[in-house]
């Protein structure tokens, strides 16, 4: 018995060394990055973005993978699950990492039920409607509204930012909901498509999905969320322009998280990683380019910025009684 014991313990201590000289050496293989939502959409585009860029800085490729369903619950509770090895990763997003989990209660992780490893984009949101709509501006917009007029509005899903968008601003804009009927696709991609076919009215969508489709006449921005003009599509109008400031908050962001207890060394890797792509001029052209703002940050500080949004949203939410406890 005794010689078992022996031989037990020195197996573990032997796994206990090695771990810390495996994380320290990360990556060996490649990295898969799952993203939450289907093809075409902001998590997507970013984790591409990262995937065909970072490898040159890791030493390793990384495949992105879309898990989609459930507005990004199966995708993102497949990583908090994962082994905490830093060879399974999320491509965050505002929708499955804090809309979600402020307005439903019952999923399988809280917003904080990961490793934050580090923000890299923001989206400012932009409200549109189809090429063709005869809404030609937030006046349009608003005076159906305010009239009580029944509309539609798309979204990548229930929970997501594209969806509490919407209730934020006719929160803000002191209307109900009762004559504004949700109708959620499978990813912003899917929510783009529809809209730009006529099949819902509006939607609140981040520039960077729909900033294409925008300067080539298929859709028509009314308002934008950022608290200046963008310089990419300068001629749309502010919410604060409009009128209404506190519509700033509905402004998504893309991430890099891991599951829970990632070892430091995988957590210091990418920590240098992303501030090499944040220097990174091809990278940092083409999230511009996709109509996103470069916003590198530590983990600490990117936790602390999704805390907050996660608590404005959550009492939003709980005053339009809008949460599935």
């Amino acid at each position: 018995m005794h010689q078992q014991l022996m031989k037990f313990a020195a197996v573990a201590c032997a796994a206990f060394l090695a771990a810390p000289a495996v994380a320290k050496d990360y990556p060996t293989r490649p990295i898969t990055m799952v993203v939450p939502y289907g093809p075409g959409g902001a998590a997507d585009l970013s984790a591409r973005l990262i995937a065909g860029t970072a490898p040159t800085y890791l030493g390793q490729p990384i495949l992105a993978v879309n898990k989609t369903g459930a507005a990004g619950v199966i995708g993102s509770t497949f990583v908090a699950r994962s082994k905490p090895d830093g060879y399974t990763l999320l491509s965050a997003r505002v929708g499955s990492q804090m809309g979600v989990p402020a307005m439903n209660k019952t999923i399988p992780y809280k917003w904080d039920d990961f490793t934050f490893i580090g923000l890299t984009e923001t989206n400012p949101f932009v409200l549109v409607v189809a090429g063709d709509s005869k809404i030609n501006s937030f006046d349009d917009f608003k005076a159906k509204v305010k009239a009580g007029e029944s509309m539609t509005y798309g979204s990548a899903g229930v929970g997501t930012l594209l969806h509490i968008a919407t209730a934020v601003m006719a929160d803000t804009m002191s209307v109900g909901l009762d004559n504004l009927t949700h109708v959620p696709f499978k990813g912003g991609g899917k929510a783009r498509a529809a809209i730009i076919g006529g099949k819902v009215d509006f939607m609140w969508q981040n520039l960077s999905g729909v900033i294409n489709a925008i300067k080539a006449g298929q859709l028509k921005a009314l308002a934008i969320t950022t608290p200046e003009r963008f310089p990419a599509v300068a001629d749309i109008p502010t919410a604060k322009e409009l009128g209404y400031p506190d519509m700033e908050k509905i402004v998504g962001w893309s991430a890099v998280y891991g599951p829970k207890n990632l070892p430091k060394p995988v957590v210091d890797k990418w920590v240098d990683t992303l501030q090499k792509l944040k220097k990174d001029k091809a990278w940092n052209r083409m999230t511009a380019g996709l109509g996103n703002v470069v916003d590198i940050r530590s983990p600490a500080d990117t936790k602390a910025f999704v805390e907050a949004q996660y608590e404005t949203f959550d009492a939003t939410l709980k005053k339009l009684d809008l949460r599935v406890e």
